[in-house]
């Protein structure tokens, strides 16, 4: 009667920490999930993590290699006072922190699938992202990635037409600074890998986007995710393209009634910074530049699989 009482009270799939073998503990929202498993200072860790009984379990035992889990230098929870943390409307504080999935859709010639959100979102409106949202009760984190990829994109994928690879766990807090308010959402964002057999334009033709999710898609390659990811958040030096890169790059727009229009992007839009004071500006997220790192790792020679 205890196990069935407890399993009734959960409602949403939350993290749970465990430590030095300690039995996992729900973590509280104001808890800086990276700073569990590290000294104050660093910004990233290696753990195991477990999708168990609708809890997302992260743990420092590892019998596999585990992954990496990594939050923005900025981390607004990592500089949260307790007076601030004091102020936070009940509702918030009781939120725990939740579990979301992201997709990085590899096409066969090596081009990723990312996403634009759509303007009208309350989170991080008009940045570029993978497609990805909430793991549901119940699910595993591949189905939860593969549902999200089919209800953003249209892109209707099986398990069996595909392989996935876990590539590492993000931090997300919004608004993603303290400069810019108290925090409102609190996530652990898991990084999937799905690589198709399919080519990027032979997946392109099959997109049918939602247009209350998404307001743009776009595929790129190493060569531009390079370029992307040195323009790290939270630094102020230039980024520079290299002359040999494109100063455009195609994607294709959503239309409010769901109609496709090729157009161009200048790659800067794709290497602007998030600000650290007032409205964001379209740009690529700090999540989404620390997966792509890892997906950059995934095409290193020695990182292939003989």
């Amino acid at each position: 009667m205890m196990m069935s009482y407890s399993m009734e009270k959960v409602r949403k799939i939350l993290v749970h920490l465990s430590k030095d073998n300690a039995a996992p503990q729900c973590a509280r929202f104001v808890q800086s999930i990276t700073g569990h498993f590290v000294r104050s200072v660093e910004d990233q860790a290696t753990v195991s993590c477990s999708l168990e009984n609708n809890r997302f379990i992260l743990c420092d035992r590892m019998c596999d290699g585990g992954v990496p889990l990594k939050r923005a230098s900025f981390c607004p929870i990592k500089y949260l006072s307790h007076s601030e943390a004091d102020s936070l409307p009940p509702d918030t504080l009781n939120r725990g922190v939740d579990v979301g999935v992201a997709v990085l859709l590899q096409s066969a010639n090596q081009r990723l699938l990312l996403t634009r959100r759509a303007s009208s979102l309350r989170i991080f409106p008009n940045v570029w992202v993978p497609p990805g949202g909430h793991v549901e009760l119940d699910e595993k984190l591949l189905d939860a990635g593969l549902r999200e990829l089919k209800e953003e994109t249209g892109l209707k994928l099986s398990p069996d037409e595909i392989s996935s690879q876990l590539l590492g766990l993000w931090e997300s807090v919004y608004p993603p600074m303290l400069s810019r308010g108290l925090p409102k959402r609190h996530h652990i964002v898991t990084y999937i890998l799905l690589k198709s057999s399919q080519s990027h334009l032979q997946l392109q033709a099959c997109l049918r986007p939602d247009p209350a999710e998404v307001s743009a898609c776009v595929w790129v390659d190493a060569g531009l995710v390079k370029v992307v990811v040195s323009a790290v958040d939270g630094e102020k030096d230039s980024v520079q393209i290299p002359t040999d890169l494109p100063q455009t790059i195609s994607v294709t727009e959503v239309s409010p009634h769901g109609e496709l229009i090729e157009t161009s992007l200048p790659v800067s839009v794709l290497c602007n910074r998030a600000p650290d004071h007032g409205e964001d500006i379209e740009r690529v997220s700090t999540g989404t530049k620390f997966a792509l790192e890892l997906w950059l790792k995934t095409l290193e020679p020695h990182a292939e699989m003989s």
